[in-house]
């Protein structure tokens, strides 16, 4: 035993070779163990969720057939077409790697040449062959940087296209609404439409230029060494290809689900940074930065966790991956590349000087090495598709997402962890008249009518067991009752936001109907595009009116010395902090006057305005026609009315006209 243990002591090569693979193994141990063990303070803390479809198939993502459905879905999308500029991109990336594979061929001949001319001593040759050389990198210099441009360019294409398609499935209609409000199966909408958007498509980008690199350097370099020096040599090498592809492949299979969770998490702890910017105010009154700040570590906690566990995963993974598609390549390539020179008689060596035979030796030994490093590449590239059919996963699930919203079907996870399906269907029968868009919506002008309608939240709560009323154009009707009654609902089915549950609503189109919330939304812009909000200048020229009229809508709500700003309607400020409470209802109340609606619901939007700015813009949308619905609690505002619609929150309500007799309630 002491003499075995002396000559391996007197091994060095032996003793390094038995550390690194201790330590490889060492390695990959330790990031299983405490990937069981790690457990974080803030996680004991703190617990929250974030409203999301519980679907374990969803996280799901390996480079298989499904993979490769998802992305055959997705490239029409990225590539509109053969005759398109990304197809005319795809070809230059080619053509460039074409001209890389090519410069890197005749590099390894010239610089064989020159190193021979060295080697011979023959100074003249050497000169000539260095000038040659040099005179070449110029033109390689470009081909490299045109293949950088082409590939940034085809990314931001890629992108672009994809951010398009999105949006306009997004923002069609109120299917942004319904995503946040009636669909959970995505809680980070924003992740994915920004930060997964890129990352998707650098991927795509990225794997393209990984994978065709590396084939074209095998088709040519497989051709140039099987005719000259045989197919023994590459048949070695792309047996070693095709055993290592499959064996790496398999292990790489968590680096998809992996890469799903981490995007997850992402979107996670940014939602959670921006309730914090949301609601700040209510944070600060209830003086709960501490207790904010322990979910916001918890969130982090939670996401560092994932990305140390993906860390490990990486590593251990990095060190098979170097050692098979890098190393033990190195190694097959080397023997591949001796065959020749050690075979008796080879056609390519016989009856040739030393000096011939090691220049030959460096131009196809150099060939084969390519050739090894360009199977390890795309041996390698496999790790960078498994990443991308993480991201390719996702992108899938919001494309989904959008196309059922689009066609009216939502899926929501309840409070007791089941999930309901709320999918469109007109033709419901007399016995199954009862659940979501099972009611009929009809559009007629002048007219708001409910029959037997009942008032149901999107978790299948039943506010109102059925409600019937009927108001026509110029009947101002008042809405009131305590929190959590249906006033909100009522005015969400008006607004098409919420699927009917049965009866029949009857009512204005959606451009005649207008909501104005107690706190208005400010858009960024001008002081003019608050007031046309959402038109555009052009919008507004097209539909005939002018500043004039938009400084008459001001001085209504007497809000004119906004005007006498510096630019005037052109000012440009961030209105969320510049106005006030009031003046921001009251420019509200100039957006309504502006658009002219056939009815109006104003939901305590003038509560921090004067009594007499608020009757005087009441009176205005008399005189102009526009009939509201109001929900507010002020007693000056019956006067503005004349029926009033009472919900008591025990499931019932009362619709009757006000007269003098009626008893004004309210503060």
């Amino acid at each position: 035993m002491a003499p075995a243990l002396s000559k391996l002591a007197n091994n060095r090569s032996a003793i390094v070779g038995v550390a690194g693979m201790t330590a490889a193994v060492w390695i990959i141990a330790y990031a299983k163990m405490s990937n069981k063990k790690r457990k974080s303070s803030y996680e004991d803390k703190i617990q929250y969720t974030i409203a999301e479809k519980k679907d374990k198939k969803a996280n799901k993502a390996h480079v298989n057939s499904v993979f490769f459905k998802q992305l055959r879905k997705l490239l029409p999308i990225l590539i509109p077409g053969f005759w398109s500029v990304e197809t005319g991109l795809l070809f230059l990336v080619a053509a460039a790697l074409i001209g890389r594979s090519v410069s890197d061929i005749w590099m390894i001949q010239n610089a064989t040449v020159v190193e021979s001319t060295i080697i011979h001593m023959n100074k003249t040759k050497f000169k000539a062959a260095l000038l040659k050389y040099l005179t070449a990198l110029p033109a390689i210099s470009v081909v490299t940087n045109v293949l950088k441009w082409s590939l940034g360019e085809l990314k931001l294409r890629f992108r672009t296209n994809l951010t398009h398609h999105l949006y306009n499935q997004y923002l069609n209609g109120y299917t942004y609404y319904k995503m946040s409000n009636l669909d959970n199966r995505i809680a980070n909408a924003d992740q994915l439409l920004t930060t997964d958007i890129d990352k998707f498509c650098e991927s795509a980008t990225d794997l393209y230029s990984n994978i065709s690199k590396p084939v074209l350097d095998i088709f040519i370099y497989v051709y140039r060494l099987t005719v000259n020096l045989g197919g023994k040599t590459p048949s070695i090498l792309m047996l070693y290809l095709l055993i290592a592809g499959v064996f790496l492949t398999r292990l790489r299979r968590p680096t998809g689900r992996l890469t799903v969770e981490e995007q997850k998490l992402e979107g996670e702890f940014r939602y959670v940074n921006s309730r914090l910017i949301t609601n700040s105010e209510e944070v600060a009154f209830y003086q709960g930065n501490v207790r904010e700040k322990l979910t916001l570590l918890a969130s982090y906690s939670k996401l560092r966790a994932h990305l140390s566990k993906f860390l490990e995963f990486r590593v251990s993974m990095g060190i098979i991956d170097n050692i098979i598609g890098k190393y033990f390549a190195s190694i097959v390539g080397f023997y591949a590349v001796s065959i020749p020179f050690f075979t008796d008689n080879h056609p390519l060596l016989s009856g040739e000087q030393s000096g011939q035979r090691l220049q030959a030796y460096y131009t196809y030994g150099r060939m084969l090495v390519k050739l090894a490093e360009a199977i390890g590449r795309l041996v390698l590239a496999g790790r960078e598709m498994s990443r991308l059919a993480g991201f390719t996963a996702r992108m899938t699930e919001l494309i989904k997402v959008l196309g059922d919203l689009n066609k009216g079907t939502y899926e929501r996870t309840m409070v007791n962890g089941n999930n309901i399906n709320l999918t469109q269907n007109a033709s419901g029968s007399a016995a199954n008249s009862f659940g979501p868009n099972k009611g009929i919506m009809c559009f007629e002008d002048n007219i708001i009518r409910f029959e037997q309608v009942p008032l149901v939240t999107p978790n299948g709560d039943v506010l109102l067991n059925e409600l019937t009323f009927e108001v026509k154009s110029g009947t101002n009707v008042l809405v009131c009752g305590p929190n959590g009654c249906g006033k909100s609902s009522l005015f969400r089915i008006l607004g098409e936001l919420w699927p009917t549950w049965g009866g029949k609503v009857t009512k204005p189109s959606r451009g005649k109907l207008f909501y104005i919330p107690q706190r208005p939304y400010m858009t960024l812009g001008t002081l003019r595009d608050q007031i046309i909000y959402p038109h555009t200048r052009e919008d507004m020229r097209r539909v005939g009116q002018t500043d004039e009229d938009l400084m008459h809508y001001l001085d209504t709500v007497q809000l004119t010395y906004l005007e006498q700003r510096e630019n005037g309607l052109d000012a440009i400020e961030d209105w969320i902090d510049v106005l006030s409470g009031g003046e921001k209802q009251r420019v509200a109340m100039a957006r309504l006057f502006y658009h002219r609606p056939q009815f109006a619901i104003l939901d305590e939007c003038t509560s921090a305005v004067s009594v007499d700015v608020e009757g005087k813009m009441y009176s205005y949308c008399r005189e102009v026609g526009i009939t509201l619905f109001t929900v507010s609690h002020r007693k000056s505002l019956w006067v503005h009315h004349d029926y009033y619609l009472q919900f008591d929150g025990r499931g019932s309500y009362e619709f009757e006209a006000i007269d003098q007799d009626k008893e004004h309630f309210g503060s």
